[in-house]
């Protein structure tokens, strides 16, 4: 009741309010519309479905940009003495709780224009890996492996590190580990784990995306990593499983040992 009669007497009437929240409510309604399009519409074009989602953002701050003015419309007409006062009511609000709103707003803008991951991207952001699925005015929501929904506060961006795995392009390199006793064949347990990882299903290799195997000895074992990318992030677990699963095959088969040591599967461009 204070707010609206403080808003009175600025000289805005319920009418306006009423215009205001109608447009609010609209913007809304067309982000939502318009992001369901271009998810439709990406997910029909494989190779150009990380750029097309990037348009999702951008899209949603063209539109509340644009709701943004339409509500500010009343204020600008009013006089000096009512612009001070509802300059002091924002103020006031921000104080109250809309810092981190705004904070939130800034960093999107930022994430707009320097772009250091975009929707569909696999970030690790402050500790969290996933898939970038949504970039909003406030926070950037996260997809992990487990398929939880991690949002992170946009402002996030100015005092963590950003890891993105793959920088816009629908490639993506995958590390696969595997470990085998020290005293293996290790060229032949390397040759291994690289026709599994050439022959899969999932691999994109050329001469702008290669592959390698490397080995590292460790204590009590040697760790064979193989590194290749997948044509479509999106099978990088699919990738790592299928390459896994026939390495071992083929160790078994082999007599190749494997000790009892976890394998780890890590991302980097």
């Amino acid at each position: 009741m204070i707010v609206l009669q403080a808003l009175g007497d600025l000289g805005i009437d319920r009418g306006t309010l009423v215009g205001i929240a109608g447009v609010l409510v609209a913007a809304y309604l067309a982000s939502r519309v318009v992001g369901y399009a271009l998810v439709a519409v990406a997910e029909r074009s494989p190779r150009r479905r990380i750029s097309i989602k990037m348009l999702i953002p951008i899209t949603r701050f063209l539109i509340y940009g644009a709701a943004a003015f339409l509500v500010l419309g009343p204020l600008l007409r009013l006089s000096s003495a009512q612009l001070l006062a509802a300059s002091g009511l924002l103020g006031a609000a921000v104080g109250f709780g809309l810092k981190d709103l705004l904070a939130g707003m800034i960093g999107g803008l930022v994430l707009i224009t320097e772009r250091p991951y975009q929707v569909g991207d696999k970030v690790t952001i402050d500790g969290d890996y996933g898939e970038v699925t949504d970039i909003g005015l406030r926070a950037t929501t996260l997809t992990t492996p487990d398929d939880n929904a991690v949002r992170i506060p946009n402002a996030t961006l100015f005092t963590a590190n950003v890891s993105n795995a793959n920088d816009g392009d629908p490639e993506m390199m995958v590390v696969v580990e595997l470990a085998v006793t020290a005293g293996t064949d290790v060229d032949r347990a390397s040759v291994i784990v690289e026709e599994a990882m050439v022959t899969s299903k999932y691999v994109y290799v050329d001469d702008d995306h290669p592959f390698a195997v490397l080995v590292e000895d460790e204590t009590y074992h040697r760790t064979i990593r193989g590194k290749a990318y997948v044509a479509d992030l999106r099978d990088e677990f699919a990738f790592v499983s299928d390459v896994t699963e026939r390495s071992m095959a083929a160790f078994a088969s082999e007599g190749i040992d494997m000790p009892e040591a976890p394998v780890h599967v890590s991302e980097h461009r």
